[in-house]
């Protein structure tokens, strides 16, 4: 019997990264993803994670009940919510330093096992849109995306502080001859937002370099 794969624990390099930036080549993966536009804090961010939970948890439990199962399946934990981050362009034109949240441009995503395939994506697309219909389902994307050389490092607390924790990777960055490709940035939580106090959150930051 084939072992459950735990991205916790035999992935360590790409999702438990220390608080001290390092250079990372991140292969190609596939993920659900869906975009969307505005402040996290809004009804329209909560329900696009509402349609990615929906249809992971679909992929992955739907084998255990016996109903379909797709070639090459193994048991799995869930992968974590990732997110990858920009502005509009309005806002680049007329930046002064300061972001504002309402601005944000983004990709949700939560990364899939190598098995699921377009047509078990859409199986379970299909069998969420009974179970669980949303209106956001119809945005869904299963999409290959490949970052390459990354700096990543761990950030521990607040959202709101992460740009001191940009400032010691793009230092690194610099320090070893490095050149930040553009400010989009992904990140990856590691514990859910909604409850847990900002202070202990922990979220791995990642930007691509050229």
């Amino acid at each position: 019997m084939t072992s459950k794969h735990e991205w916790r624990k035999s992935e360590k390099n790409l999702y438990l990264p220390k608080s001290k930036p390092t250079l990372i080549e991140i292969p190609s993966f596939k993920f659900l993803t869906i975009k969307g536009e505005g402040n996290p804090h809004n009804d329209h961010f909560a329900a696009c994670l509402t349609a990615l939970y929906s249809v992971s948890y679909a992929i992955k439990m739907t084998p255990k009940k016996g109903e379909i199962i797709p070639n090459g399946y193994y048991d799995y934990t869930v992968y974590p919510l990732e997110g990858v981050w920009d502005i509009n362009e309005e806002a680049k034109k007329n930046f002064t330093g300061e972001i504002n949240k309402d601005d944000f441009v983004y990709k949700v995503m939560i990364r899939q096992p190598d098995f699921v395939d377009v047509k078990y994506f859409h199986q379970m697309l299909e069998i969420t849109r009974k179970k669980k219909p949303q209106e956001l389902l119809n945005q869904l994307q299963l999409e290959i995306i490949t970052e390459g050389q990354c700096i990543q490092m761990l950030h521990i607390g607040s959202y709101d502080n992460e740009p001191a924790t940009f400032k010691i990777m793009e230092e690194y960055c610099e320090s070893i001859g490095k050149k930040r490709k553009s400010k989009i940035h992904r990140e990856i939580y590691l514990n859910d937002f909604r409850k847990v106090a900002a202070e202990k959150l922990k979220t791995v930051l990642r930007f691509e370099i050229e």
